[in-house]
């Protein structure tokens, strides 16, 4: 959509408001005074700069006699429809906010440290939104109609946004735009009530001593913040292929390598799924291989990877607890095209996964780990469990903050005497606990 287009888009549609009406009049008076071939040439934040310059002028010029307040509202409310994405800039703009949802035109929502509040911003119409979520999708060569009424795309600033529109969406045009926070060590998870200390020592020596972790969790529960920050441990000196359906992970190292998927074309035509990536990067000389999140048949080729050389792998999976995420695995894994016996997925993940980091998000909002389980089956074992940390929650008070303490518990002999070869010791905190033998034994006396 060219400039003009993007400032008269909105005319019909500006709300019947006396703020509305003077967007309206001077969007129209800005549309016949700028030279769009000058515009054109400079750059976004230089361009933003012009029209509000040339906005100020008008409005000096021709008046109404405004309050700064007023003035400064109308040039930035013309030039966001202008340039970007309208009533929404201010949201985008605010570092806070994680994720904005746009349930038609009248209804939008953010979430801010996890807690979900509406804001009083509206759309003036249906089209307005329309025409927005157009101006979106476009930067990324796609297109949302009624033929093709589901776009999921990565924006070029990172964001990843979601629309779906009528006839599937029966609430009108609905937007989902998710912003990503800056990566964090593990350390500062700490303050934000992720996890303790003794499981931040725990985890460290796990990534460290190239363990295959599995972070698991539901949706918004800070999955690719905490396997970004579990990232950010692996040493400089290892080449790490990352695979993601939409680039999030923000790796810190020199040698990393990151793949994307890519849907299909308007012909649709051109798809490459998460699974293609995953065969490529076995080819690619990996020393580890990192997985935003599987949900289908890629997942047997990564614990495939996972237990032909590649340890010290990290993926995410949706799952509500440990055990309901070793299960997800298995029934993910049999969603390939290769049909191979549920018993056998079973000794292919207990061969390739060794510990399952478990994630929730509490009613106040925090995110935490709820619990570190290792995965002590081994061969053709039933799944076993061994949880290592556990969060005990208090009975939640009138505040409605979630309280409690993390329990942590002896880790398996075998994952303590994997520690040691590698050159890592098993945190004071947890202890070393009994091998079967040695507890058949105990109980025998």
């Amino acid at each position: 959509m060219s400039l003009r287009d993007r400032i008269a888009a909105n005319e019909d549609t500006a709300p019947q408001t006396q703020e509305g009406h003077l967007v309206a009049v001077y969007r129209a008076k800005l549309l016949q005074e700028i030279d769009l071939a000058e515009m054109s040439s400079l750059a976004a934040a230089e361009r933003r700069v012009r029209l509000e310059r040339v906005l100020g002028h008008i409005i000096s010029r021709e008046g109404p006699v405004l309050s700064t307040k007023e003035r400064t509202g109308i040039i930035r409310r013309v030039v966001d429809e202008a340039l970007g994405l309208g009533i929404l800039e201010p949201l985008l703009e605010d570092a806070s906010i994680t994720e904005i949802m746009v349930n038609g035109p009248d209804r939008i929502y953010i979430e801010r440290a996890g807690r979900v509040e509406p804001v009083a911003a509206r759309f003036s119409s249906p089209e307005q939104l329309l025409q927005t979520i157009e101006r979106i999708v476009s930067t990324v060569n796609r297109r949302v109609d009624e033929s093709n009424p589901m776009v999921d795309a990565r924006l070029p600033s990172g964001e990843r946004v979601n629309v779906i529109i009528p006839p599937l969406s029966l609430t009108g045009p609905v937007l989902t735009i998710r912003r990503f926070p800056r990566a964090y060590a593990l350390h500062e998870l700490i303050g934000l009530g992720t996890l303790d200390e003794h499981m931040l020592m725990l985890l460290s020596a796990l990534v460290r001593a190239k363990f295959n972790i599995i972070v698991s969790g539901g949706t918004g529960s800070g999955k690719t913040t905490l396997l970004n920050s579990l990232s950010g441990l692996i040493p400089d000196g290892e080449r790490i292929i990352t695979v993601e359906d939409a680039a999030e992970l923000q790796l810190q190292q020199e040698h990393v390598v990151r793949l994307e998927s890519r849907p299909p074309n308007v012909e649709g035509q051109g798809r490459i799924t998460i699974r293609d990536l995953v065969r490529n990067s076995l080819r690619m000389r990996p020393d580890r291989i990192i997985v935003g999140e599987v949900r289908g048949g890629e997942t047997l080729d990564m614990l495939q990877a996972m237990s032909t050389g590649h340890d010290g792998s990290l993926a995410t999976v949706h799952a509500n607890s440990a055990e309901d995420a070793v299960l997800r695995l298995q029934t993910l894994a049999s969603m390939s095209e290769v049909k191979i016996p549920f018993e056998a997925l079973r000794d292919q993940i207990n061969s390739a996964v060794d510990v399952i980091v478990q994630l929730r998000r509490d009613v106040d909002g925090t995110r935490r780990i709820s619990e570190i389980a290792v995965l002590s089956s081994r061969g053709r074992d039933t799944f076993r469990l061994t949880t290592a940390t556990r969060f005990r929650a208090e009975p939640m008070g009138p505040d409605r903050i979630v309280r409690g303490w993390f329990h942590h518990q002896p880790v398996p002999r075998e994952l303590a005497e994997r520690f040691h070869l590698a050159g890592e010791s098993v945190p004071a905190a947890f202890g070393i606990g009994e091998t079967e033998l040695e507890l058949s034994s105990r109980e025998a006396k």
